[in-house]
């Protein structure tokens, strides 16, 4: 993809908006050099990345790279034997803490990061070579006292002389202060001087080393501190010495380790760089798009990343499925121009790794090129008109496409006349529609607008314009090709309607039958929107009145449960009380031994027959029922049946194969084993209909919900409901599927996972079950 495809797509302006959410300069270089790859390995690769840092900013936590350098020049300079300042070698000190500090934040992480976490691996601290560099130099870059014993009494002798120099000066000050333009001592030539006025030069006596501009001032180091100020300029150049020799050690020191802090530096770029993505990501709003190889565009709520959220229309688009090629008509200003960007931009930027202002749940094409004719590229200098300047690109674009291109022609056709650029617009979309590219093109020609309807792998689509308020709404609408509209907008405008009458009667037919066509499938979308709306109130009062009916019936059936369990107990009660009545007066019997000597194993089987008397209560207390045997050799459909383990009564439906039975069990239809069955009766010569079923329908329910497009209160309705029916279903286990995006659809599950009585527990989904864009839940 060339740079001049890239600047007509503003991809450049995107490339600037990423370097920003960089935090090091490393990691600014590798923004400023991203391109779109054209490997689809590559490219979701490079999605997942940003994946995994988009999840550490839902936590609001950042990865640490404060610190971090572009250490990469002062490194590779001490390898060949130079001796680095002070700044640089504390740089090195820097990054490495910055280094360190980002492993460990990594290291600490639970979530599910292979690829940071891989990255993090890859830096390897050096703990003793940044304790040398901070033990020899402060966080100001100047080398401390401490960094060796002779730099200390180096030091410690500078001071000494400076303080004895001060000392001899403040006495000329004092005594001999009417020969000083100032009492104060200065510097010149880094020795103390006093300021000295000219008519005294020969009573201080000394060397001059400057003198004012006036010339009425000297500035005079007087004999007396001549020595002191030699010794301490020996001292300092021992100092200078010292430091040196100081700098030349830590840079050997670095220098050996030259391979591990130019590895660390580009692993620290790369996470710096990752997560400057993600970031960029958060403040679009943006979602990772799903990566396919098939030249399939499926956006739902996409967004142009470069127009302000409060301005900016979403609107769906989809591409490669059930045609190839969109061509986008209506008037100037509507928003045609943008939306066309739109797609070649989020395609270059889903290319690069970069997530796109669209719903959860979107999908991106990975195309080998990206083609576009955009705007108005007349060219002065070689004298080329519009028209013959969009010729001249539209060709060398014939020459390069095939089925791995997409293609962007804005105004296809346009500075010529219209009834040849509108021919030549229908040839031009001809070969490239043939050749299998994915195609975006923007007209004004009326003859286009039923190009549509008359090509395969064509659609048309429009942006909307309010005849009211006279005012484009940027809603692209597919499938309806646009209107002029002119009629309506000049009448609206105040145009006499007697003129307007003589236009239309010179309007062809033809012409006239398509925009009355137009008209009529604008009439039957709305018409479309507005049964859409009203039956979705009616499928919602459906749905709220069905959870009703469910909720009732479980109360009815744990109330049921209630009392039988209360009758049971207090059956037990009486039977345990009669036993216990019975066997005191046995006991007494026996006790008394009276004429009539009973043998004792007549007691026994007495006692034997008293506990056979029990009835069979319920064991509904056990974790598992005890299965009975069947009656019956073969269950028909119509036989009534009790379900053993749930202890419910139910209907043989139908037989599906030797061992399985498909029965009905109060709303339910259950697939069961035919151990798990004992027949009731068989079917009764009077057919009896079942239960009627839910909706009409089997009742079958997934065990998996996908929430990814949804409206955040329609995804949370479809969740109560859902986890209704799966208990219903008697399912343990159910995988609620919404998406990374801005993670607003996983809070919401996880916060309806913890009010909900039944549900056990919530966890993110695995690495196989499809990870954090899945929540597990575990029902009880």
């Amino acid at each position: 993809m060339n740079e001049r495809i890239l600047k007509a797509l503003e991809f450049n302006k995107i490339i600037e908006q990423l370097k920003s959410q960089a935090e090091t300069s490393v990691g600014k270089e590798l923004a400023s050099q991203l391109k779109p790859s054209s490997d689809a390995a590559d490219v979701r690769e490079m999605q997942a990345e940003t994946d995994e840092a988009s999840q550490i900013l839902r936590l609001n936590l950042t990865i640490p790279l404060g610190g971090v350098a572009d250490i990469r020049a002062a490194v590779k300079r001490s390898v060949i034997g130079g001796v680095l300042t002070a700044g640089e070698c504390l740089d090195v000190a820097s990054t490495l803490y910055g280094g360190r500090q980002a492993k460990n934040f990594l290291g600490k992480m639970e979530e599910d990061l292979p690829i940071l976490k891989g990255l993090a691996e890859k830096i390897i601290s050096l703990r003793k070579l940044e304790t040398d560099i901070n033990s020899c130099i402060d966080d100001r870059g100047n080398v401390m006292d401490s960094a060796s014993v002779k730099l200390r009494s180096i030091r410690s002798s500078i001071r000494t002389y400076e303080s004895r120099v001060r000392d001899k000066l403040d006495s000329y000050t004092k005594s001999q202060s009417k020969m000083l333009s100032d009492a104060i001592i200065t510097i010149r030539n880094d020795r103390y001087v006093l300021p000295v006025k000219q008519e005294y030069r020969g009573a201080i006596g000394g060397i001059v080393h400057d003198q004012s501009a006036s010339g009425a001032t000297l500035f005079m180091e007087p004999k007396a501190v001549v020595d002191l100020n030699n010794q301490l300029q020996e001292a300092k150049v021992n100092e200078k010495k010292e430091i040196e020799r100081i700098l030349r050690e830590l840079s050997g020191k670095i220098a050996d380790d030259e391979a591990i802090l130019t590895e660390n530096v580009t692993v620290l770029a790369k996470i710096d760089f990752i997560t400057a993505r993600a970031k960029l990501g958060r403040g679009m709003k943006a979602a990772m798009p799903a990566i396919n190889d098939n030249g399939i565009i499926n956006v739902k709520q996409a967004r142009h990343p470069l127009i302000p959220d409060d301005e900016v229309v979403s609107n769906d688009v989809v591409l490669g499925k059930d045609y190839t090629s969109i061509v986008i008509t209506g008037p100037n200003t509507g928003g045609k121009t943008v939306t066309l960007k739109m797609i070649g931009l989020f395609t270059l930027m889903a290319q690069s790794g970069l997530q796109i202002p669209a719903a959860d749940g979107c999908e991106m094409a990975v195309f080998d090129d990206v083609f576009a004719d955009i705007g108005d590229e007349q060219s002065i200098e070689q004298n080329l008109s519009t028209f013959s300047s969009h010729m001249i690109n539209i060709v060398s674009i014939l020459s390069g496409i095939d089925d791995k291109s997409l293609v962007l022609f804005d105004e296809l056709g346009a500075g010529t006349d219209p009834q040849e650029g509108a021919a030549l617009a229908m040839s031009i979309l001809d070969d490239v529609v043939s050749r299998g590219a994915r195609v975006v093109a923007t007209t004004h020609y009326p003859e286009l607008k039923a190009y549509g309807f008359n090509r395969d792998n064509v659609i048309n689509a429009s942006v909307e314009f309010d005849v009211e308020t006279l005012q484009p709404t940027y809603r692209l609408l597919i499938g309806v090709p646009g209107r002029s509209n002119a009629f309506e907008i000049a009448g609206r405008l105040g145009l006499a309607q007697s003129i307007i009458d003589r236009a239309k009667n010179q309007v062809g037919v033809n012409s006239e039958s398509v925009e009355n066509m137009i008209a009529s499938l604008e009439q039957s979308r709305r018409q479309a929107e507005a049964d859409y709306e009203e039956a979705h109130e009616i499928l919602q009062e459906s749905e709220e009145l069905r959870n009703d009916l469910i909720k009732a019936w479980q109360q009815y059936e744990n109330k049921r449960e209630d009392l039988y369990k209360k009758a049971e107990e207090k059956a037990d009660k009486a039977l345990q009380k009669a036993r216990d009545e019975a066997e005191t007066i046995v006991d007494e019997i026996r006790h008394m031994k009276t004429d009539a000597q009973l043998k004792e194993h007549e007691w026994i089987e007495a006692r034997k027959m008293l506990e056979e008397a029990q009835p069979k209560l319920s064991s509904k207390k056990a974790n598992k029922p005890k299965q009975q045997p069947n009656t019956a050799k073969e269950f028909k459909p119509g036989d009534e049946i009790k379900l053993l383990s749930a202890n419910q009564q139910g209907t043989i439906l139908e037989k599906l194969n030797e061992n399985e039975y498909l029965i009905q069990v109060g709303i339910m239809k259950v697939q069961v084993k035919r151990s798990e069955i004992q027949l009731i009766k068989h079917k009764s010569s009077v057919t009896e209909k079942p239960l009627a079923t839910v909706k009409g329908s089997s009742f079958h329910v997934k065990t998996e919900l996908d929430l990814r497009g949804e409206r955040f209160e329609d995804a949370m309705g479809d969740l109560e409901k859902y986890i209704d029916d799966a208990l219903l279903a008697g399912y343990p286990k159910v995988f609620i599927i919404h998406g990374k995006g801005t993670g607003a659809l996983r809070k919401g599950v996880k916060e309806f996972a913890k009010k909900h009585t039944r549900i056990a527990s919530e966890r993110p989904g695995s690495t196989g079950e499809g990870g954090s864009g899945v929540t597990v839940l575990e029902l009880k």
